[in-house]
């Protein structure tokens, strides 16, 4: 794993005041210092329970490595989104066996089915600073590669002595830049198994057309369950396997909430950018996303139209193309969200105040050639990234993504496993088999052309420089049509053996994509030096442009929490709608929505036993109190983006009342610039999820396992 140079403002280190309620994605560690602003806000727990990752509620809470997760049982059971465990979903259905139109019950223990090769459980166990370690051995003088290789040779080191105990996955994460870094523990948890999913009709209702939408009336849950040996430790699917038993899990109030209720979120949160520079907020918004939101927008189309017609090359790709559709409907938002508020000249507006600040003449001439520099490998780093953005299309095409993955892999395991490259050590060997695996529920030779053609369209609109001379005379020599004909890398079996071979072995192999592999290997290498060259120089320019940004906030008695970078945070709020363009927006939707939406195909379908139930008004003990009916989904402050999908919703008491699984659209632009008016999120109700499970679907054996409270 590369070590992460993403921009990240600093967290208060000094004593200052904290942001404003309702913003920030916190560090467990922090909770401290917003301690008395979380009790005036209405939390009834005591703040230090937590910033301890040894008990409840946090060491409930789990990442599925891209989505948040929490135990919900003593067995095991993981609550989190529909769209989460979707690819599990999509990985075990057939044509005859739909549990994406159809869902999935398990109806015993025994019945609960593998979840897609590669799905992970992580507790969280320590976040530890190891700034000292990571930094050990940079000085101002080195190169940007040989600051690059430093720093992850010191991040190997970390991880490997981390990984010693049994059955953990450490990684190492950069903050301020790059000038602090904590080491995150987990346990790995590598069986993994699909309990249940609603239909989609529920889990999915609206579809697209709802996606990043308000009103909203979405199911968007599913459960996984966490498998270990008998004997506790941790490993991979086996029948003799026995459900993980957590040291905490949530209580699931059945009570649920009402609006101005006090709501508590801890998941995952993946990047935000709300400290990059104006310059870069410029070229993301100018150059990056419109190029990203088109490609994304085709590659949706080319899915659609290559797999009309043709059920089982739907099921296959049902998952890319969800995955494309919601990438490419965000970006849409992130770019009218910047327009709507004014985005770069905010940015430029705040920016001012702190270049202000650092240009003065009793500082300027210390941390002008500071902000030089970072300006400078900014805008270089703003340029490598459109081509990227065209080059990587290429991996578009699964067989000559797997054909590179083997080859390189095969480089990698001639050197001793501590010189390896990230992603390629004896650590990786498991999920990288378990990728390549995935391929074959998930490839269509006729699809995967079509797709892989059009991704070589648009890399063929990049400069001379920019492409890879050696895979153009490949590609060329070969043939399309030669290139499907004749490879064997759609056999699993087959696939998979290329991890044992040689370099010399594959180079040698008259497979089509893996002479493409080989050919494109060299540039490849070039282009990853670069990168790594670049990346070396800007975290060298990111640090010490953080370290007086640093002291502007502390001359300014603000406390800032860092900007979201894929570890665990805890985020704040209040159950609250809002008014937008002279409507008013309620904090929640009920079941007679899913009825007015209906229309009897999708995306605003439902199963008929929903819809009778929903039409006799049949909610029994779920009915909101105030509402008098079943809520469905409900909006809130609380501050989150991408990876905070599944992440449990706390009530002041800690108790389980809900899953975020989305935002607004004009919301969206909040991974940039957080604005109270307008940043919301979107929950699945607690009580939602309880009367489906008992009334529609039957989960009962489930419902047993939870301790639910509030019950009336």
């Amino acid at each position: 794993m590369r070590f992460n140079t993403r921009l990240l403002v600093i967290t208060a280190l000094l004593a200052a005041a904290p942001a404003a309620a309702d913003e920030g994605m916190w560090l467990p560690s922090q909770a401290p210092e917003i301690a008395a602003q979380m009790k005036k806000s209405g939390l009834k727990l005591d703040p230090a329970a937590l910033s301890n990752l040894s008990t409840a509620p946090m060491n409930a809470i789990v990442s599925l490595g891209g989505c948040s997760a929490a135990f919900l049982s003593p067995q095991g059971l993981v609550a989190s989104n529909h769209h989460c465990v979707y690819g599990s979903i999509q990985y075990n259905s057939k044509p005859g066996q739909d549990y994406l139109k159809d869902g999935f019950l398990a109806a015993t223990l025994a019945d609960e089915l593998p979840a897609a090769p590669g799905s992970r459980i992580f507790v969280i166990e320590e976040l530890k600073d190891v700034t000292a370690q990571m930094l050990e051995g940079i000085s101002a003088t080195m190169t940007g590669r040989q600051r690059y290789d430093r720093i992850e040779a010191n991040q190997k080191t970390l991880v490997q002595a981390c990984e010693k105990q049994p059955s953990r996955r450490c990684d190492v994460r950069a903050y301020y830049g790059g000038s602090t870094y904590f080491l995150q523990q987990m346990l790995e948890i590598q069986d993994v198994r699909l309990v249940y999913a609603p239909a989609g009709a529920i889990g999915n209702f609206g579809g697209e057309v709802d996606n990043w939408q308000w009103p909203r009336h979405t199911g968007d849950f599913g459960f996984y369950r966490a498998y270990v040996a008998p004997d506790g430790s941790s490993r991979p699917f086996d029948k003799a396997n026995v459900p993980y038993k957590p040291k905490s899990w949530l209580k699931v109030s059945a009570k649920g909430l009402t609006e101005g209720d006090f709501v508590l979120l801890a998941g995952f949160p993946g990047t935000t950018e709300r400290h990059r520079t104006a310059a870069e907020a410029k070229a993301f918004f100018s150059d990056l996303y419109p190029l990203q939101q088109r490609l994304l927008a085709e590659y949706s189309n080319q899915i659609k139209s290559a797999t009309a017609g043709d059920d089982a090359a739907a099921i296959k790709y049902a998952n890319a193309l969800r995955g494309a559709d919601n990438i490419k409907k965000k970006l849409e938002g992130q770019l009218a969200g910047a327009e709507a508020i004014g985005l770069l000249a905010r940015k430029a507006a705040a920016e001012k105040s702190f270049r202000d600040w650092a240009l003065n003449p009793a500082r300027a001439a210390e941390l002008k050639p500071v902000i030089d520099a970072l300006d400078a490998i900014a805008a270089e780093s703003a340029d490598a990234r459109l081509v990227a953005a065209r080059y990587g299309l290429l991996n578009r095409g699964q067989l000559l993504s797997a054909a590179r993955t083997i080859y390189r892999w095969s480089q990698e395991q001639a050197k001793p496993d501590a010189e390896r490259e990230p992603g390629f050590q004896e650590r990786d060997r498991r999920l990288v088999t378990e990728r390549l695996t995935q391929i074959e529920r998930r490839f269509d030779p006729r699809v995967d052309r079509k797709l892989f053609e059009a991704a070589l369209a648009e890399y063929r609109t990049l400069a001379p420089a920019s492409r890879n001379t050696a895979f153009d005379r490949q590609l060329e020599k070969t043939g399309l049509d030669r290139l499907y004909a004749d490879t064997r890398l759609g056999d699993t079996q087959w696939r998979l053996s290329l991890l044992a071979k040689t370099p010399a072995e594959l180079a040698s192999d008259a497979d089509p994509f893996l002479r493409l592999a080989v050919a494109m290997f060299e540039t490849d290498m070039a282009r990853e030096a670069e990168s790594k060259e670049r990346d070396g120089r800007l975290q060298a320019a990111r640090s010490a442009y953080m370290g007086a940004f640093r002291r502007f906030a502390a001359a300014e008695g603000r406390a800032v929490y860092p900007d979201a970078n894929g570890s665990l945070r805890l985020t704040y709020g209040h159950v609250k709608g809002r008014a937008r363009d002279g409507a008013s927006w309620t904090a929640f939707t009920t079941a007679r929505g899913i009825v007015d939406k209906y229309t009897g195909a999708e995306p605003f379908d439902s199963p008929a036993r929903q819809l009778d139930l929903i039409r006799k008004g049949d909610f029994g003990r779920y009915a909101h109190t105030g509402l008098k009916t079943l809520p469905v989904n409900y909006l809130s402050t609380l501050d989150i983006t991408n990876g905070n999908s599944g992440s449990s919703t706390l009530n002041a008491r800690g108790e389980f009342v809900g899953l975020a699984f989305d935002g607004t659209i004009d919301g969206i632009i909040a991974d940039w610039w957080y604005d109270p008016s307008i940043n919301r999120t979107i929950h699945v109700d607690v009580r939602y999820m309880l009367w489906v499970m008992d009334r529609v679907d039957g989960a009962n054996r489930l419902l047993g396992e939870m301790e639910i409270v509030g019950r009336k």
